[in-house]
């Protein structure tokens, strides 16, 4: 993994810790032990990190496409590095 996707992760982590309001914690997040769903991320807590990446990354997350890219902070990272550099 590079040092970028690295800091990625840990930055998506982050945020997932913030919108849960501190109930999953970004080592929680980046240990991809369970998903997010069952470490406890409710919908409200959904909606929040949604709008975290949108604003921080400046991208628009399709909420109407695959959402699987969201159970994980690796398959995250992946879909938002896809929506930075589309090729």
């Amino acid at each position: 993994m590079t040092p970028a996707r690295r800091d990625l992760e840990r930055m998506l982590a982050d945020m997932v810790a913030d919108a849960s309001g501190g109930e999953i914690s970004a080592e929680e997040a980046l240990a991809g032990e369970h998903s997010l769903p069952a470490l406890g991320l409710t919908s409200l807590a959904w909606i929040r990190l949604i709008d975290s990446i949108e604003d921080a990354f400046g991208v628009d997350v399709d909420l109407g496409g695959d959402l699987s890219a969201f159970e994980h902070v690796d398959a995250l990272a992946a879909h938002v590095s896809g929506l930075l550099d589309p090729r």
